[in-house]
């Protein structure tokens, strides 16, 4: 059995890129349009609308990933084939076709950076949750979540976790700001927890986590953080219209230190206030053109995610075997001896002539061995190859078959075919026979 465990490998990491392609292909796209959206939809529905925007990527990659109905025809009825003698040595063996080729290093290697990246976000979130030993509980009652002040004056002001967030003030908090100031700073905080950026915080650093080779994933990390300040801004100024200056001159004194903070909303030095403290300058926008602007949001959305799932729909059962053809092929296999039930089963995918070697050395099983392969056949036909010996036959037998896709073909070898019940234990007993069903599909 450990000879079909590479190919299995093989197969789950050619799956693995086919999907991954897609959720590439998806995710680029829906980056590219709110890229090019965002600024403009800040402009004409508000700052709050652009964020929402955001939402376009993760679910392109979703959509992408989502099945789709089954467009194949009706099950085609099973091919029997039966060899009563067998004669003749079986062919010399190839080399072994389990190996791991380029999708299974990929996949590795994609692992590696996933895990890679998650780590780095770990360690920041520790690194800056450790600035707040030593924090005191405030007492505020307007805030929707805990409200701590840090031993330290330049942690915060920040949100802080998704799960169980706390609002972190600096410790010079009440010297720093004046009242109206400090009101404004705590209605900036409140804002994130009331909208959930912690959690949006969260899956968009596990979505630059999944494509951490993606440049345009980090782009998207740090457009993201930025419009979801903005964002903020905009909920405060509706809320505080009055004091605009009072807010720029919040703005102005925050000096937070340069730490990272994977989940959460933290005020840093990163962030280009030039363009924060412009839109304070900017007239807010309308509560129709708001609602307007999130409808309009939900429809180009809407249609963005069904594009995505429309663009990912598997080909016909005639297209994908064409351009299968010079690809892989899936080969189910299930092995039975004397007449019972099926007691192996293999699942390989091969290159068109490549050999995998599979075996039958188990507990309860007569030891056999061989090997089999796939190539493609006119008419659409997938050939279906094979040199098997052992398994209670007297001589190796060399079969060839021809079957649609999805057909299943059976191939049974031995000095005698069971003709009568099932279970017969007089009937199983005279018989010495090896049965090998055989699926192919195009594609892995």
């Amino acid at each position: 059995m450990n000879d079909v465990q590479m190919p299995d490998l093989g197969s789950l990491a050619a799956a693995w890129a086919t999907r991954g392609w897609l959720a590439l292909l998806a995710f680029t796209a829906a980056v590219l349009i709110v890229a090019a959206l965002r600024k403009p939809i800040r402009r004409w529905f508000g700052a709050e609308r652009a964020f929402q925007l955001w939402l376009l990527p993760p679910l392109a990659v979703l959509a992408s990933q989502l099945p789709h109905a089954a467009t194949s025809p009706a099950p085609l009825p099973p091919l029997v084939y039966a060899i009563t003698s067998a004669v003749g040595a079986p062919a010399p063996h190839a080399a072994v076709a389990g190996h791991v080729g380029w999708h299974g290093v990929a996949l590795l290697l994609w692992l590696a950076g996933v895990v890679a990246a998650l780590g780095f976000a770990v360690l920041a979130q520790r690194r800056y949750r450790r600035r707040l030993h030593g924090a005191t509980p405030m007492a505020d009652a307007s805030a929707p979540r805990p409200v701590l002040r840090a031993a330290s004056a330049d942690v915060g002001p920040a949100l802080v976790g998704a799960w169980r967030s706390r609002i972190v003030l600096p410790a010079d908090f009440r010297q720093r700001y004046d009242a109206t100031e400090q009101a404004l700073i705590l209605a900036h905080e409140a804002a994130h927890a009331r909208r959930g950026d912690g959690w949006w915080s969260l899956l968009a650093q596990m979505l630059a986590a999944l494509l951490w080779f993606h440049p345009l994933a980090w782009w998207a990390l740090a457009a993201l953080r930025h419009d979801q300040e903005l964002a903020c801004d905009a909920v405060v100024l509706r809320e505080h219209g009055t004091h605009r200056r009072s807010y720029a001159n919040a703005m102005l004194k925050t000096r937070s230190a340069a730490l990272a903070l994977p989940v959460g909303c933290a005020w840093s030095p990163r962030h280009p206030l030039t363009e924060r403290i412009a839109m304070l300058k900017q007239q807010p926008v309308s509560l129709l053109r708001r609602r307007s602007g999130a409808a309009a949001l939900a429809l180009m959305i809407a249609m963005g995610a069904g594009a995505a799932y429309a663009a990912t729909a598997p080909a016909t059962p005639a297209q994908a075997n064409q351009a299968a053809a010079p690809g892989r092929y899936t080969l189910k296999l299930d092995v039975s001896f004397d007449g019972k039930a099926p007691s192996q089963h293999f699942k390989l995918c091969l290159k068109p002539g490549e050999y995998a070697h599979v075996n039958g050395v188990s507990t309860g099983v007569p030891p056999w061995e061989g090997r089999i392969t796939v190539l493609p056949a006119p008419k659409g036909q997938i050939e279906v190859r094979g040199d098997v010996g052992g398994g209670g036959i007297d001589k190796a037998v060399h079969p060839i078959v021809r079957t649609l896709p999805e057909q299943r073909a059976t191939i049974q070898v031995g000095e005698h075919i069971a003709t009568g019940k099932q279970g017969d234990a007089s009937d199983t007993d005279k018989e010495r026979s090896i049965k090998l069903e055989v699926t192919p599909t195009s594609g892995c």
